[in-house]
């Protein structure tokens, strides 16, 4: 299957992202590619909470889903939609981080809830605390496909292996890793991160990125690292976008997947044990 990765630096603004990834995806579908995929909180990047207020939608009404529906079906391809912000019925307001795989008939085959939330911080000047905004999911999720079954995860995620393993025993072979990667924590951990989960459950590894200075209304200036990547099942980086927006391309091979099982069976070896 012929694979677009989308790197891209979303605004706060939906309307103006939306028409972005259309354009990017109508490009894609020109060169072949047969499955999409967009990074995190592609629908709007923001840094103000009153701002997510005022933009973001519930799922049922949000017009970048909707759009991004339209497309896929328009262009007759599968697209993974990173995640979008969105409201909820939290108590306490928080949104959703939500990612999306849409069919081509424009159907949403799949939803996941990032679950784990980035509170940390970095540098001396630079504190995430995305659980003041956001809740965190509760399931893990996995997507069959014409092409494999996909894992579903999105950035911070890739931080707890326990969860890549759950997603291959139960049938992945593509781990989508969409982000919006800090460039401190890019620059350090990025790549071995996403090698380190493909090496451990021999599965491809997907991981399309928000890149740069992102043009922000309200709120803390926000960048992102890039470095769009995927990662074959031994562990190869198989394309790497560095710092440019654009379309990066790949052909995926679940022969691979295969083969790189059948050499180190590891998801077969699990061994109990007690303490510490």
């Amino acid at each position: 299957m012929k694979t677009a990765l989308l790197q891209i630096t979303s605004s706060d603004d939906p309307a103006h992202n939306l028409a972005m990834m259309r354009a990017m995806l109508r490009e894609a579908a020109e060169h072949g590619a047969g499955f999409a995929l967009l990074p995190e909180v592609c629908n709007c990047l923001s840094t103000s909470r009153s701002h997510q207020n005022a933009v973001l939608q519930r799922e049922e009404e949000d017009l970048v889903l909707a759009g991004l529906c339209d497309t896929a079906r328009a262009l007759g391809i599968w697209v993974l939609i990173g995640s979008l912000g969105l409201k909820t019925g939290d108590a306490g307001g928080r949104f959703a981080n939500r990612s999306f795989v849409v069919d081509p008939d424009g159907a949403v085959k799949a939803r996941y809830d990032k679950l784990h939330m980035f509170d940390v911080q970095v540098s001396e000047t630079e504190t995430f605390r995305e659980s003041d905004g956001y809740r965190p999911g509760t399931h893990a999720q996995i997507c069959e496909t014409p092409f494999g079954v996909l894992g579903l995860s999105i950035c911070y995620d890739i931080r707890f292996a326990y969860l890549y393993r759950a997603l291959a025993k139960a049938g992945a072979q593509i781990l989508t890793v969409p982000a919006a990667f800090s460039p401190v924590t890019g620059a350090a951990h990025w790549e071995p991160l996403l090698r380190a989960r493909a090496i451990e459950t021999g599965s491809y590894v997907l991981a399309p990125a928000q890149v740069g200075a992102h043009d922000i209304s309200r709120g803390k200036p926000r960048s992102t690292y890039g470095h769009s990547m995927v990662v074959a099942p031994w562990g190869e980086v198989l394309l790497d976008m560095g710092t440019e927006t654009g379309i990066g391309y790949v052909d995926l091979d679940l022969d691979a997947v295969t083969k790189a099982r059948a050499r180190v069976p590891a998801l077969t070896h699990d061994q109990g044990f007690r303490g510490p």
